[in-house]
């Protein structure tokens, strides 16, 4: 029983890791549907959208099934809770992945960002699509240490996001409400991508220390 139980949570893992690699490759696309004005790699993530959520359903059937039949408690029970907690925070970076590329479709043959912006959202990217790298890497094998550092990756995101602010509120803005509008919620959709990667993290990192993190316990060192 304990051996097919064990498969049961490999099986979990697997599914997790994909859908947070999923939702890397997801947010690589549409920020190329972003900055390049490129049609096709928006379309190839809002159709692969439907892949993530059918990912983030079976990740619930097997938690479903794998309570049903083995009742497991203590430190299992919470594993395969944190389990359904970490597939629900990616595929809502899967989500916002397709909110950029959405936007992007929207301006499309016209760049969806001004040239003013786009250094702020290639950094963006950047640090989005290593934040997921490493949220894939702790699923994969779960590290407490590399968890950890999606809080600092997080603090260099918040600072692109506050960044990104000065330039629309600027009193030079040459742009308009509406482009500034969609640049406000473009910054949001990153940081909210990072937000939940975090979350993800923390998760991992109670399972393996026994810890909970919260923004406050990071504020205070």
């Amino acid at each position: 029983m304990r051996e097919e139980f064990q498969a049961d949570l490999r099986e979990v893992s697997r599914l997790l890791v994909e859908l947070a690699e999923g939702a890397r490759v997801a947010m690589r696309r549409a920020t190329t549907a972003l900055l390049a004005a490129d049609r096709a790699a928006g379309e190839a993530v809002i159709e692969q959208d439907s892949d993530l959520d059918d990912l983030y359903r079976q990740v619930e059937e097997k938690v479903a099934d794998v309570l049903a039949r083995q009742a497991p408690v203590a430190s299992d029970l919470r594993m395969l809770i944190a389990a359904l907690h970490v597939a629900a925070d990616l595929e809502r970076m899967g989500d916002l992945a397709d909110h950029v590329a959405k936007t992007a479709l929207r301006r499309h043959p016209s760049p969806a960002v001004p040239a003013e912006l786009r250094g702020v959202f290639k950094d963006m990217a950047n640090v989005a699509d290593t934040i997921a790298g490493k949220v894939a890497t702790v699923l994969a094998e779960p590290d407490a240490k590399l968890a950890a550092e999606l809080e600092a990756d997080d603090d260099v995101m918040d600072n692109l996001h506050r960044e990104l602010f000065k330039v629309l509120l600027g009193d030079d803005w040459p742009y308009g409400a509406e482009t500034a509008i969609d640049g406000a919620l473009l910054g949001r959709f990153y940081e909210r991508f990072a937000d939940h990667a975090v979350n993800s993290g923390r998760r991992v990192i109670y399972l393996l220390t026994g810890e909970t993190v919260t923004d406050e316990t990071v504020a205070n060192g």
